[in-house]
C-alpha cells in the first residue's frame, strides 16, 4: 500500500474553517478524485481504507440542471396525484413554509423520467459495477429503485436528519445476511456542512456482525462522534460508501431554501432479479419508519 499524507478537506461551496469541521476531517484529506472507464489502484485504496470515497464533476452543472429540472417535475406530479407508496416502498412526504406539499424521499424516480432513466446509462458505471464485484447490475426496478433524499430544515419538513446507521444491515429484513454493498450518491445541490449532510466513521467497515449491530442505536442515535467524517460535495460530485460503514445524516444548521440537499442513489443489486411492481408488498423495513424517520 502506498503511503500518502492526509490533510482536512476543503469544504465546496465555501472556505470552512478547521474548528467547524470533525476532528477525523483534519487527517483525513479527500484527494480530488475523477471517474473514468476503471477506478484506478489509488482509487480502489482509498475506497477499500476508508470505506467511502468522493468522484468530483461526474456531471457538469448544466447537465445537473437538466436532472433537477425533471426531478422537480416528477415531484410535482406524484404530490397532485396524491401518490403515497410506490411499488409497495412509502414515500417520505413533507410540507414547505408556505404550505407546499413536496417529496422527500422519491424511490423508483428513473421510471418517472427520461432523462433519470438515461443518466443510470452512463458507461462510467461500469467501473462501479466492476468493484462491486461479479453479477452486479443496476436495478431500476428492484429494492428502492434510483432513490432521491430532499433534506430541508424547515417547519413542516420531515426529512431533516437521519440518525447512525449501516446499509448493509437492511439485509436482514429482507431475510438476507448483510453483505458489502456499494451505495452510491449523486448530487444535485451543493452540500457545504452547512447543509448537515453525511457523517461517516471511517474505516468501521471493517467491522464484524456485532458491532454493526450493538455500536450505536441504529436510526435512533443522532449524536455526532468524534471520529466522524463531514463528507462535503458539489453539484455534480458522485460519491461512494461502502454499506457497512457507519454514518448518519446531520441536520443543516442552516433553514429554508439555504438548507436543501439533494441526493440520488444508484441501485446496484446482485443475485436473482426482483422486480417490483404497484402490487409489491411493503416491507416490514419501511413500516419501522414512523419511529426512526428512514
Amino acid at each position: 500500500m502506498t503511503t500518502t499524507t492526509f490533510e482536512a478537506p476543503e469544504a465546496p461551496a465555501k472556505p470552512t474553517s478547521a474548528a467547524a469541521l470533525p476532528p477525523m476531517n483534519r487527517c483525513i484529506e479527500m484527494p480530488r478524485f475523477e471517474l473514468g472507464e476503471r477506478l484506478t489502484p489509488e482509487q480502489i485504496e482509498f475506497l477499500d481504507t476508508f470505506g467511502f470515497i468522493r468522484f468530483k464533476s461526474f456531471l457538469p452543472r448544466a447537465e445537473v440542471a437538466k436532472l433537477v429540472e425533471e426531478v422537480e417535475a416528477i415531484d410535482a406530479r406524484l404530490v397532485a396525484e396524491g401518490r403515497t407508496v410506490i411499488n409497495g416502498v412509502p414515500l417520505i412526504l413533507g410540507k414547505r413554509k408556505d404550505g407546499r406539499g413536496f417529496v422527500q424521499r422519491m424511490c423508483f424516480s428513473s421510471t418517472f423520467g427520461e432523462r433519470l432513466h438515461a443518466f443510470l446509462q452512463d458507461p462510467r458505471f461500469k467501473a462501479i459495477l466492476e468493484i462491486a464485484g461479479p453479477g452486479y447490475r443496476i436495478g431500476e426496478r428492484e429494492r428502492d429503485g434510483l432513490v432521491i433524499n430532499h433534506y430541508r430544515r424547515e417547519e413542516g419538513s420531515s426529512y431533516k436528519r437521519l440518525g447512525w446507521h449501516t446499509d448493509s444491515l437492511r439485509d436482514l429484513f429482507y431475510f438476507e445476511m448483510p453483505r458489502r454493498y456499494l451505495n452510491v450518491g449523486f448530487y444535485l445541490d451543493d452540500s457545504p456542512i452547512e447543509k448537515g449532510g453525511v457523517r461517516l466513521i471511517p474505516f468501521s467497515h471493517q467491522q464484524g456482525l456485532w458491532p454493526m449491530l450493538t455500536r450505536k442505536a441504529h436510526f435512533m442515535d443522532t449524536d455526532a462522534d468524534p471520529a466522524e467524517y463531514a463528507l462535503v460535495a458539489e453539484a455534480g460530485d458522485l460519491t461512494i460508501h461502502d454499506g457497512r460503514i457507519w454514518h448518519r445524516v446531520a441536520e443543516a444548521s442552516a433553514t429554508g431554501d439555504a438548507s436543501q440537499r439533494r441526493v440520488m442513489y444508484v441501485p446496484l443489486m446482485e443475485g436473482p432479479e426482483k422486480l417490483k411492481d404497484e402490487n409489491s408488498p411493503t416491507p416490514v423495513y419501511f413500516r419501522l419508519r414512523r419511529f426512526a424517520r428512514f
